[in-house]
């Protein structure tokens, strides 16, 4: 508590603040809350500095407050209530930082004042209603011009639970606080104001008139109450053990289920919301709750509860026929590398599929039979883990990948880090050798190792990569060029004169045109026999070598585009197949499934998988067709930790989290299917893919 801290603890705290460069929004809390607290020894030591700085820094903490964390954004989808919050660290702040709905105390009316407690001999002197919740909102209205957040045109609801005995001496003294700042209590008087609610010691609903209308209270399920007295009924609270004796894992038995919904739909008929007190406080429950329709999730834990409800359309997906209206957002991410970090983000409007996916069911011709491999592609979606995969399965109720019988689990790490990057784990995979992060397929010393596209150009077979991004990016670039940093876009394209590929396809024209070497790219493939074409339906109009860039390959996968990838391979497989009878090898990326974990946003992770799934579809018929194809479907490595919560198996929708916007070293799966896909399961590394394909060729 702040009456507790000392120089030792806080050393910093006595210095000015134009010098501390430390100072966080805790530290301007501490200086704000010295108006409410007596800081015993912080006070004495430091008494002249604080009093000369507590004017300016008591408002000023309170303004960076108001904004602090970005909470200012907020939209939440159910109603958090901060329960018992006068024993959190902060009390008060931390909820009210967080743009939560409600806030709770528990106060005893003694001698003219109101202590904040649970139980009476618990009561402190200095944490008293005004210091720790009164004076924070009158200067908050104050700052906000009569609002509890500048940003935001709704109330704060506090709720007041009476735990003295002296309910009618308490509940005049409260209605004299709020009588006195009508600005801030009094709806009537400011539609912003704080609605006060009673819970606790209730006076007796006969008696509920006999207060300001804005007064409200805490229902009871089991109380009848006349048409006048619900007016004044802010919201029914039940003890949730009651009901249930659930401890919030796994789930809700189902007759307990049915009493917790029989007592949801109960407050409903009567028009009023409800909250659940005992109940359990964690991620699972709190999903539940939401699901059931309950209207106040009633926690303890109010920052986790409110990250987890945070951007809730982000952490959701479901395939509906019904037409639904989504917020016109774009999310975005910083955290793609230089040469994809003008990606226009994804359209939030534009993600809801209104059907299922159809999926390829594949013939298993020749699957894993130890027959001569004259074709290989190999299918690689970045950033798509084992949660990815079974997301999009779940929500699609299928996947083409999953119906592939030879499975194994690889290892991503790089050669200098536990936690790869696209150009370690890319380079392992098109080299056979471990990779430094950053590097394209050269050693620590600048070495350059040769690539799986070398091996079967020395085969004499045709060699195409298909990405559904930048054709410069690292996934893409370490099929064909080498260097010791990813970001070189000019030195990796500059080895696509090196003529090694029959077949280059996705975006960035600008890598092309806005180069700092003043080399006219595009010219100088076109002296080495290339067609420059930039739509992916031009692949086949010409003979021989083709760089198509078709900066739709680009944009997010959505509703309207998400066949655009298996359209490209389908292409690709037609190219490669007509130009070289001696066969190929094809690389097809789905590059966005590591944007949308990079940007936490579940919904582009559903559909660029799905979208990636088609390109693996493709694959499958071809392979089912020619009898000779391997294809090899993995990933380089997972992106954003992403956690499945729940779903529902009628519906396909899905809830789930990431726990980072970055990579993360998780085992990564590997599909195989046709000639010698036996070859593949098992536990191995990344670096061993190229290997065991280059095995696997006669």
């Amino acid at each position: 508590m702040i009456h507790q801290l000392d120089m030792e603890t806080y050393p910093n705290l006595h210095k000015p603040l134009h010098t501390n460069l430390s100072i966080s929004y805790f530290h301007l809390i501490v200086f704000a809350m010295v108006d409410f607290y007596i800081c015993d020894s912080l006070m004495k030591t430091y008494c002249k500095k604080i009093m000369n700085l507590k004017n300016v820094l008591s408002t000023t903490a309170l303004a960076c407050i108001a904004s602090f964390g970005n909470p200012a954004m907020a939209q939440y989808p159910i109603k958090i209530h901060s329960h018992n919050d006068y024993t959190r660290i902060v009390p008060f702040y931390e909820a009210y930082s967080q743009k939560i709905y409600s806030i709770e105390v528990d106060m005893f009316y003694r001698d003219g004042e109101f202590y904040v407690s649970h139980d009476e001999v618990d009561i402190h002197p200095q944490k008293t209603f005004e210091a720790l919740y009164l004076r924070p909102l009158l200067s908050l209205y104050e700052i906000n011009k009569g609002k509890a957040w500048a940003d935001a045109e709704r109330p704060l609801q506090l709720v007041v639970e009476i735990k003295s005995d002296n309910t009618d001496a308490f509940m005049n003294a409260l209605v004299a606080i709020c009588e006195k700042y009508p600005e801030v209590f009094n709806p009537n008087t400011n539609p912003n104001a704080v609605h006060v609610v009673i819970t606790g010691h209730v006076p007796a609903p006969d008696k509920f008139s006999k207060y300001p209308s804005y007064i409200t209270f805490d229902g009871s399920l089991t109380e009848k109450y006349n048409e006048q007295q619900l007016k004044q009924v802010a919201m029914f609270s039940e003890n949730f053990h009651s009901l249930s004796h659930w401890n919030g894992k796994g789930s809700l038995v189902a007759g307990d289920k049915a009493k917790v919904m029989a007592a949801i739909d109960k407050a409903h008929a009567q028009g009023k919301p409800v909250r659940f007190w005992g109940a359990p406080d964690g991620m699972t429950a709190w999903n539940t709750f939401y699901w059931l329709g309950l209207d106040y999730i009633n926690t303890d834990k109010v920052e986790q509860c409110a990250e987890f409800f945070r951007d809730w359309e982000k952490k959701n997906y479901q395939i509906s026929g019904a037409k639904k209206t989504a917020a016109e957002e774009i999310v975005k991410t910083d955290r793609l590398d230089k040469t994809t970090y003008a990606f226009g983000g994804f359209h939030n409007e534009k993600m809801q599929l209104s059907d299922t996916i159809a999926t390829y069911s594949p013939t298993y011709r020749n699957d894993g039979i130890n027959l001569p491999v004259k074709n290989v592609i190999l299918l690689i979606g970045d950033g798509m883990g084992l949660a990815q995969i079974a997301a999009a399965d779940r929500v699609n109720q299928g996947l083409t990948m999953l119906k592939m019988k030879y499975m194994g689990m690889m290892c991503t790490s790089s050669k200098d880090a536990f936690t790869t990057d696209s150009a370690g784990s890319g380079s392992a995979l098109s080299t056979g050798k471990k990779n430094s992060n950053r590097h394209i397929c050269m050693s620590d010393e600048g070495e350059p190792y040769p690539l799986l596209t070398d091996f079967f150009l020395e085969k004499k077979r045709a060699n195409g990569v298909v990405t559904l991004g930048n054709v410069a990016d690292a996934t893409p670039a370490v099929f064909y060029g080498h260097n010791v940093e990813r970001d070189d876009a000019d030195g990796l394209t500059r080895e696509l004169l090196d003529g090694k590929l029959t077949l280059l396809a996705g975006s960035g024209m600008n890598v092309f045109t806005q180069r700092h070497d003043s080399l006219n790219l595009i010219d100088e493939l076109k002296k080495k026999n290339y067609n420059f074409v930039t739509s992916i339906n031009d692949i086949n109009l010409k003979s021989g070598k083709d760089i198509c860039i078709d900066e739709r390959m680009g944009e997010a996968a959505n509703a309207e585009n998400i066949g655009l990838l298996g359209q490209a391979t389908q292409n690709a497989i037609q190219k490669l197949n007509q130009v070289n009878p001696n066969g190929f090898f094809l690389m097809v990326e789905g590059a966005k499934i590591d944007y949308a974990g990079h940007a936490r946003y579940f919904p582009g992770s559903i559909l660029e998988t799905l979208s990636f799934d088609q390109a693996v579809a493709e694959a499958l018929e071809f392979a089912d067709k020619n009898g000779q194809t391997l294809v090899i479907v993995t990933a380089d490595h997972e992106t954003g930790g992403l956690t499945l919560i729940d779903g529902d198996n009628r519906t396909g929708r899905v809830t789930a989290c990431y726990v980072t916007d970055d990579h993360t070293p998780i085992l990564i799966p590997v599909f195989a299917y046709g000639p010698q896909s036996n070859k593949f399961i098992g536990k191995y590394f990344n670096y061993d893919i190229p290997n065991k394909i280059k095995s696997a060729i006669k």
